[in-house]
């Protein structure tokens, strides 16, 4: 994941990964005991979740309004679902009110091969003679937004995107489409076809709605254009990863920004499956952004600012950057000389052992699965060559390259 800003007629890639960990939930529990009254309560709480799945699948307004809470069906808006449920996991009942702790299930039609599990937390009244009904639905304590908790949703299709917003015009979201088709292509023609070869992206109103989204403060992303999550190593079982786009930094952009980061990002979703815990992120950064240049004509300076005046200096980097380099709360020149010198090592390996082998690469630190040895064994088992070796060729590559 990684996020831009304009540096001089350069633009470098700034980030850290993100990823979506789902926690378990807890056991099913209810206050008083397992009494007779709070069991009938917990049975009735869940009938009406299953009245109120239905009714979202369904796009039945009056049966939605039934179960209480009518507007929260309207800030659906257009979101294709292809699946949608509740599991109450907790009631916390006192007298005619209370709170129930349920995990929402979702699949997004045509994009998801597995389900979205977030946790809600939904306050309840008991009236009618009976019957319950939902007065709020919000995200569980320490859980991020969904999109629809900010407004109502717009999508717009692409040929290989899908793109939801709030608070943007239908215009607005066509030229993101058209950005991540456009992306897709790269990606693939770069890594390969082994992927979904689609794209989701996610745009919220603002850097606030960014960070509502991501369960994070709006400080942890100022200045960050976009951020993608997903689940580490590619299961299989989870759902598709999400381009979360931060439009007031993505707007600064110019085009030329915008498609790089976009193209940034969606390397990120179609390298998800080789990422691992054994990766470090001066590759998964450095490769994406190698993609995301890969076909731009920028030269190594003109990418590379920040580490074309260090060099310049005489301050060439002793060793390849650290993942402890790409944290947002050090020093801004020194995070964009970590990226810039993960991409220029991708680079390198592009242009001395070809782009192929490059790919090889990535995937071989991936196997690895444990950081230990990753590299290094990817290096002699790929590329042929020591850690020190590779470590040197990089910095002569840093002098030649930065003039």
């Amino acid at each position: 994941m990684a996020g831009r800003r304009r540096a001089g007629d350069a633009w470098r890639v700034r980030g850290v990964a993100l990823w979506l960990v789902l926690g378990s939930l807890v056991a099913l529990v209810a206050c008083g005991g397992g009494s007779s009254g709070t069991d009938t309560a917990s049975a009735d709480v869940r009938r009406l979740l299953d009245r109120r799945a239905a009714a979202v699948l369904d796009g039945d307004a009056p049966a939605y309004a039934r179960t209480g809470a009518p507007g929260e069906l309207t800030r659906l808006g257009a979101l294709p679902l292809a699946a949608w449920s509740y599991r109450l996991t907790a009631l916390h009942r006192t007298g005619g009110e209370a709170t129930a702790d349920v995990e929402l299930s979702y699949r997004v039609e045509g994009i998801d091969k597995a389900p979205v599990r977030v946790g809600r937390t939904l306050t309840l009244t008991e009236r009618d003679g009976g019957q319950w009904y939902v007065d709020a639905d919000k995200p569980a304590r320490k859980t991020g937004q969904q999109l629809w908790d900010q407004g109502t949703v717009r999508a717009v299709h692409g040929t290989h995107s899908l793109v939801l917003g709030v608070g943007q015009s239908a215009e607005s979201l066509r030229r993101y489409a058209d950005l991540a088709d456009r992306a897709v292509p790269a990606v693939t023609e770069a890594w390969g076809r082994a992927w979904t070869r689609r794209v989701v992206v996610l745009v919220p109103k603002s850097l606030e709605g960014m960070a509502g989204l991501l369960g994070s403060p709006a400080s942890s992303y100022r200045g960050i254009a976009a951020v993608t999550t997903g689940e580490v190593g590619g299961s299989g079982t989870a759902p598709a990863d999400r381009v979360i786009v931060n439009p007031e930094a993505y707007g600064v952009l110019g085009d030329f920004g915008k498609q790089v980061v976009l193209t940034h990002e969606t390397t990120h979703v179609a390298t998800r499956a080789a990422t691992t815990a054994a990766t470090p992120l001066w590759l998964s950064e450095g490769y994406a952004d190698w993609v995301g240049y890969r076909s731009t004509g920028r030269t190594a300076v003109q990418a590379a600012p920040e580490l074309a005046r260090a060099v310049a200096s005489g301050e060439v980097p002793d060793a390849l950057p650290g993942d402890a380099d790409f944290g947002f709360g050090g020093d801004a020149g020194e995070l964009a000389q970590a990226y810039e010198g993960g991409w220029l090592a991708c680079r390198l390996i592009a242009d001395r052992w070809g782009e192929v082998r490059l790919g090889e690469f990535y995937r071989a630190v991936g196997v690895h699965g444990v950081r230990a040895g990753a590299v290094e064994g990817a290096l002699e088992g790929v590329l042929g060559i020591t850690s020190g070796e590779f470590t040197g060729l990089w910095r002569d590559y840093l002098r030649a390259q930065l003039v």
